[in-house]
């Protein structure tokens, strides 16, 4: 399996209503992650899922309507997603 196949088999296994960030599905290499997610336009891929380690969004209201929609909790008064609730932590294989 390529690095980019394991990546998007990373952000596929991801369940609706959690979250992983770049560093999780991509170990070592997070802007790998975000590189690759910007040249994929396959919707079978849940790119939603997928947030900065802060939890803040990199798509802004589009991704955020999105986790919203699977019940995605974000902290109060922010824009980040409460990655201490919502986080699978660890790396998809």
């Amino acid at each position: 399996m390529t690095r980019d196949e394991r990546v998007i088999a990373a952000i596929r296994a991801i369940p609706e209503g959690f979250v992983r960030t770049y560093g999780d599905v991509s170990p070592g290499a997070p802007r790998f992650a975000g590189q690759l997610l910007r040249t994929i336009h396959d919707p079978g891929i849940p790119w939603w899922r997928v947030v900065r380690a802060d939890g803040s969004l990199a798509v802004g209201d589009r991704q955020r309507a999105r986790l919203e929609a699977e019940g995605v909790p974000f902290r109060p008064g922010t824009e980040r997603v409460d990655v201490r609730i919502a986080r699978i932590v660890g790396y998809a294989r």
